[in-house]
């Protein structure tokens, strides 16, 4: 059966009894495993001023996995633009292209990645800083990294001679960032894997539909992430999935901390309904819902996503996903 290719994203999670360095060294640890079964991409998020989660800064993050990695594209899924300066971004990701050619992806959002609180301290008092200026700001930094189709401020160069520069990909859990990536001829990645009950269907459709072709990307090209998890049976799968659902118990209440254990999970009482990892199980059975996924969503590409206490579960998780996928 051919298959669409899969690739990654992670957190750097941040588990009960261990700190922020050994979250990075565990990404890292993926990200070399992940490089090694075949998997297309490694992406890091931008979050900000959670316990539970190490990965802020995506490009020192990015150049750190890259340089641990061989030919695995390394990126950001994603920078949040509203926190930075379109020209800031655009000099760091024009240098990590420079450093590891033709295999840097700039994955752009629109949301915070925080709390409000957090986002003011990111943005100070700018008035040039705001969700307002997305479009505005995304074509700056566009037109810096090479596409001719949008004017670059003057006089502003990201870097001295480019020789090849980044994939751009817009991020989006909504119809706004597909209808936007259509508009602007830009590949995709909808954010199923927090946003479930969402409409990733009609998404999808507003994408392909409205997408217009750009020199770079001629035919639209649509990522779907997912939260998996693959163990030996579906029970051990279900218990290793705990520590995701406190995770989204604690985000709904407020109360955040650093991950916790599995073992710390199960004794606690949860609703099972609690949104944690969307396919838990045998291998053969998260691929089975990945497959359905994309018949359903007609995706060119998955992104795995999944917060686990221990990054060997992780590791062990991806690999029986590339064996029975086929990578």
């Amino acid at each position: 059966m051919n298959r669409v290719p899969l690739s990654v994203l992670d957190l750097a999670t941040v588990r009960e009894g261990h700190g922020s360095a050994d979250a990075l060294r565990g990404t890292i640890e993926i990200a070399k495993a992940a490089d090694e079964l075949g998997y297309a991409r490694f992406w890091v998020a931008e979050h900000h001023n959670m316990p539970a989660v190490a990965s802020t800064a995506p490009p020192v993050l990015i150049g750190a996995v890259a340089a641990n990695t061989a030919t695995i594209r390394v990126g950001s899924g994603g920078v949040m633009l509203p926190n930075h300066m379109p020209f800031v971004v655009a000099e760091q990701f024009a240098l990590l292209e420079a450093l590891y050619p033709n295999r840097i992806d700039l994955g752009i959002g629109r949301a915070p990645g925080t709390d409000q609180a957090t986002a003011q301290a990111l943005r100070g008092v700018s008035p040039y800083l705001t969700v307002e200026r997305f479009p505005e700001h995304l074509q700056t930094v566009m037109a810096l990294l090479g596409d001719e189709r949008a004017a670059a401020p003057a006089r502003l160069s990201a870097t001295p001679v480019a020789e090849t520069y980044p994939e751009i990909w817009i991020l989006g859990s909504s119809t706004y960032g597909a209808q936007l990536a259509a508009a602007l001829g830009l590949p995709f990645c909808y954010a199923h894997h927090f946003a479930m009950g969402s409409d990733v269907d009609g998404a999808a459709r507003l994408y392909r539909d409205g997408f217009q072709p750009s020199p770079r990307y001629p035919a639209p090209h649509l990522m779907v992430s997912a939260s998996v998890l693959a163990a030996e049976t579906t029970e051990e799968a279900q218990y290793l999935a705990g520590p995701s659902r406190v995770m989204m118990m604690s985000l709904r209440t407020g109360r955040l901390g650093p991950m916790v254990s599995p073992e710390t999970a199960a004794a606690q009482e949860l609703d099972q309904s609690l949104p944690g990892t969307q396919y838990a199980g045998t291998a053969e059975e998260v691929v089975a819902g990945l497959d359905a996924l994309v018949e359903r969503t007609g995706a060119d590409e998955l992104m795995l996503a999944g917060s686990v206490y221990d990054p060997a579960t992780r590791t062990d998780s991806l690999a029986r996903i590339a064996k029975v996928w086929g990578l």
